[in-house]
C-alpha cells in the first residue's frame, strides 16, 4: 500500500497516540476508560481538528464500519487537498450509532468534512496494519516451528541417513558400530580393569 506523505505523518502519530491512550504508568489496559474521556472532551478539542488532527481521531476509534475497504486503500494515497467529501464515501463507509452524534458535530465545523475523512482513514490503515502485522506474526512463529522442527530432525538424525547423536545408521550395511564394545574399549585404554 503506497501512503501520501499526509497519511504517512499522521499515522505514526495516531499510532502513538492510540498507544498512549492503551495504557497507564503501570501497565494497566485503560483505553476503554480514556477513550470515553477523550470522547466528553471532543467539544473541547475540535479546535485541534485541522493542526492535530491525531489527537481528536481517537474519539473515533473503533466507530467506523468499512463496506468497501478498497476505497480506503486509494484513499491512503492521497494528499489532504485531494480527499474527497465525507457525503462521498456513503457507500464505502458507516458510522456506528453511538458515533453519530459525535459526526454531526464535527462536521458543523471548519474542516469537520475533511477531518471525518482522515479520521476514517487513519482507523482503517491501523486495523489493517494491525492485521497485517499479526499475519507477518504468524507467519514467523511458524516458521520459528519449522526450523525447531528441522533442528529436531537433524538432531535425531532423521533429515540425512545418519540417526541419533552419534551418527549411527543401524541399518543392515554391515558398519554397525557396538557402542557398548566401544565403551568397555575406551574405559580399558584408560586403565581401567574390562568386565567379561
Amino acid at each position: 500500500m503506497k501512503f501520501s506523505r499526509y497519511f504517512q505523518e499522521l499515522m505514526l502519530a495516531y499510532k502513538a497516540e492510540l498507544d498512549d491512550l492503551r495504557s497507564d504508568s503501570e501497565g494497566k489496559d485503560v483505553m476503554r476508560h480514556r477513550l470515553k474521556e477523550k470522547r466528553e472532551q471532543l467539544r473541547f478539542l475540535l479546535p485541534m481538528m485541522t493542526s492535530n488532527p491525531e489527537m481528536l481521531a481517537p474519539a473515533f476509534h473503533e466507530a467506523f464500519l468499512f463496506m468497501n475497504p478498497l476505497s480506503f486503500e486509494a484513499l491512503a494515497s492521497k494528499e489532504v487537498s485531494k480527499l474527497p467529501t465525507w457525503k462521498s464515501l456513503a457507500a464505502a463507509v458507516k458510522l456506528e450509532p453511538w458515533a453519530e452524534k459525535m459526526a454531526q458535530m464535527v462536521l458543523a465545523e471548519e474542516g469537520g468534512d475533511t477531518f471525518l475523512v482522515t479520521a476514517a482513514c487513519l482507523e482503517y490503515l491501523s486495523r489493517s496494519h494491525h492485521t497485517r502485522a499479526m499475519a507477518t506474526s504468524n507467519e514467523d512463529d511458524a516458521s520459528d516451528e519449522e526450523s525447531q522442527e528441522e533442528a529436531d530432525l537433524h538432531e535425531q538424525g532423521d533429515l540425512d541417513g545418519h540417526y541419533g547423536r552419534h551418527g549411527r545408521d543401524d541399518g543392515d550395511d554391515g558398519d554397525d558400530v557396538d557402542l557398548e564394545e566401544a565403551g568397555m574399549d575406551w574405559l580399558a585404554e584408560q586403565g581401567f580393569d574390562r568386565k567379561d
